[in-house]
This record gives C-alpha cells, structure tokens and sequence, in this order.
C-alpha cells in the first residue's frame, strides 16, 4: 500500500522552535520528527512513499534522498522507497493528490507530517477493508477536543457529522477528533473541484459525512500535532517518558479502569437525567494524571436502567457525552466507556424483555474488563479497578486486576482510598 505524507507545511505557529527548517524537520530527541514516522511506516511493512513538499523542500530531499541510503542520525538504513511531489504554487492540503492520480491506483494511506504518531497501521488498514467504506479516519481522544475538529458516528462507526473547529456543535459531545490520518480509496479523487487549492477536509471529506461511504477508527494510540511549541515541547517529554512507542497497541497496555456513579460522578442513586450528572470534585485532575501517566482511562458501568425502560440508550449516550465533554474542557479524557445494559431481575413497569438476563458483563462478573483487554491488548495484571462498592472490587479481582475501593469496606482489596484523586496522587 502507497503511503502519501504531506510534509509542505510552513509551521508558523512553532516558528520559535526552529525557523531555518520545514516543520516536519524539528528533532524528537536528535530525529526529525519526520524520520521517526518513516521509521513506524518501515517497521510495519509500508515502505512505498510519496513524500509532497514545498517549504524548504530541498532540506527533506537533500535529508532523505530516494530512501535507499541511511539516517544521518543513526546510520541505519532508510528502509523505504520515496518519490516527491514538489508544490511549484500553493495547492492547498489536497491539490497534490489529483497531481498524483495516476500514481494513487488503489487505497492508500495520506498522512500528516507535522504530528507524532506510533499507531499499528496495519489494524487501521484492516478496519478499513472490514468497513468497505471510501474513507476511514483515525480518531481518538485527545486533551483539547473543544479547539479540534469532531467526528460523529454511529454505533457501527459510519461518519454523520465531521464538525470541524469553526462548526457549531452540540453542548455535549463525545471527545472523538480527527488525527489527520487516513485511508483513502481513489475513487474519492474522481469529482471535479475547480479551484487550484483544494482543501482536503473541507472540499474532500466532510462531504462525505452522512453518506454511509466514510468511517472513523477509534483508538488510544499515540497521535499529537506540534501545531505550538507547548505542544511541541509536550511532545519531547511524552518521547522520553515512552509513552509514544509504547501507546502503540502492538504493545501490551496498562489500563485503569474507572466505576462511574460515585467514582466519576456523585451517586445520586440510579441516575435518570443528564442533570443530575455532576463530576465529583477533582475527577479532572484524577483523569488527567491517569492519561498522563501512560494508563488508558476506560469506564466501566452497570446501567441496569436500559433494561429497566428508565433511560433509553440514546438518552444514556448523551449523559456519557455530557462526562466526555466536562473532562475535556479542563483537559481530561477517556479512551472507551463500557457499559453493561442488562438487568436479571423482572417486573419493572417499562422494561425491555430483551435485556432481562443473567448477563456475563453485569458487574461483578468480569466481562466488560475482558472485553476491554482484548480491544485494546491490555495486560490485565497491570491494571487497576477502582470504584465504590463490592461488585467493583469483585469485577477487578475476576479479571485479574489490582483493586482500589472508594469508601469503607473490606473485600479483598489491594487498597483502600477516599476518592479517585487519592488514588491518582498516589499511583499516578
């Protein structure tokens, strides 16, 4: 599969960090940030490059060559095969693609090369060919999803809305952002735009929304835009830290994962409306230095009330949103939610039969955790759960887990605390 990166950008905005080189040149740790994309490229089996430029081009070109000698830096080989597309005039994000048509003869994958990313590409590609779609685009959540672009899906991952920074967009909404990764079927090159610059998420893609042809690929990997030079500098100490190599889900993960009501939220019984939801005081701070600490933060919660006919699955959708969008505004996010939706017992008015059974995902039984290590290749043995009663406690010791309780009580577990800020103080 032909690998497209487009490395043309000026970087005016991290200008005060290098200045007299293209952006995708700034070093991580003596590398340009550009070499280290080639390198996760390489190690997965793409090797097929076509690199677009323009700023400065000749310091890529000069850096690179065709591919075939090796890094001035570690003197390894390249590995890799690279064309150019210099951009004589500006063409916008995409100009460059109708430029190389005949080269782009079956799907490929079009990149940024102004961000940091170690993401398994080849699960992405298969995702992609398993959906059958024109497009599948890499979201995940990131710290700032109220100034990123937003991807609205369905429960099967079919693009409704792309909303980028400038879009209205709900009160509540789910932290999925569009990285600036794709794969991209060439068919989506065969329409007639009679501009010159052609804007690839706005003239492309965004129209595609809503038409069941483009998909988002949801997952924690590590992918982080240098856009500024805090960003920038955030970058270099996630790389020494190894939280960019090991995000990638070839590798085993550590995760923590989180109860909802009365762990994440004040227990107010069963919750019913969206307002009632209030995040315990200091929850973001706790969220944060879990994703900070290299842990996937995932929730996993019994709502018995689907089954009940109390909240309908919509209705608890968008009190999760309500919780993705509160934790991102102070710069927290989760990397998935569970939830369990059954309820065994019968005789409620309102209920839905078909969620009335003895379920292997209700808490205390484990499913929703062992459902989530698969998911996402999580080391259950170095994870947490972390809630406020028994069935938290009993579902983390059942999946293998070390265990944290939230309040009083002695069930076997690894650690008692008064809230999750504790927790995250002392493990995070």
């Amino acid at each position: 599969m032909k690998v497209v990166i487009m490395a043309g950008g000026k970087g005016t905005r991290i200008s005060s960090v290098a200045s007299d080189i293209p952006k995708p040149m700034i070093k991580i740790e003596n590398k340009p940030v550009l070499e280290h994309e080639i390198e996760c490229l390489r190690n997965q089996g793409f090797t097929d490059i076509i690199l677009t430029i323009s700023h400065l081009g000749n310091v890529i070109m000069n850096y690179f060559g065709d591919g075939s000698g090796a890094s001035p830096v570690t003197g390894k080989p390249f590995g890799v095969q690279i064309e150019y597309f210099i951009e004589k005039e500006p063409l916008g994000n995409a100009g460059a693609l109708f430029r190389l048509k005949d080269k782009l003869t079956e799907d490929f994958l079009l990149l940024n090369a102004d961000a940091m990313f170690d993401v398994d590409f080849n699960r992405f590609v298969a995702y992609h060919r398993e959906k059958g779609g024109l497009v599948t685009l890499y979201t995940h959540p990131n710290s700032h999803p109220y100034d990123s672009g937003l991807i609205l899906a369905d429960k099967e991952g079919s693009v409704e809305q792309w909303l980028a920074k400038e879009d209205a967009r709900p009160n509540y909404y789910r932290n999925r952002v569009n990285a600036g990764l794709h794969v991209i079927s060439p068919a989506v090159l065969n329409v007639e735009i009679d501009t010159p610059k052609i804007d690839l998420d706005r003239q492309l893609l965004k129209p595609l929304a809503g038409t069941g042809k483009m998909f988002c690929y949801d997952s924690p990997e590590y992918v982080k835009d240098m856009g500024t030079p805090d960003r920038y500098y955030a970058v270099c100490e996630d790389f020494k830290a190894g939280r960019v190599k090991g995000k990638n889900l070839q590798n085993k993960q550590k995760a923590v994962f989180l109860d909802r009501d009365g762990t994440i939220n004040k227990y107010v019984g069963f919750l019913r409306h969206i307002d009632q939801f209030e995040l315990i005081e200091g929850t973001e701070d706790a969220v944060k230095k879990i994703n900070a600490a290299g842990y996937l933060a995932i929730v996993i919660t019994n709502q018995p009330v689907i089954a009940r006919g109390e909240v309908a699955f919509e209705e608890l959708e968008e009190i999760h949103n309500k919780m993705e969008t509160l934790l991102g505004y102070a710069g927290a996010y989760l990397d998935a939610i569970y939830y369990c939706p059954h309820h065994p017992r019968k005789g409620y008015e309102g209920e839905r039969p078909e969620l009335k059974f003895d379920c292997e995902c209700r808490k205390p039984k484990p499913g929703m955790l062992i459902q989530a290590a698969k998911d996402f290749n999580i080391d259950l043995s170095q994870s947490w759960m972390i809630g406020d009663n028994e069935n938290d406690i009993k579902a983390g010791q059942a999946a293998g887990c070390k265990t944290a309780l939230i309040g009083d009580g002695l069930f076997g577990q690894d650690m008692t605390v008064f809230s999750l800020c504790e927790f995250a103080d002392k493990f995070c």
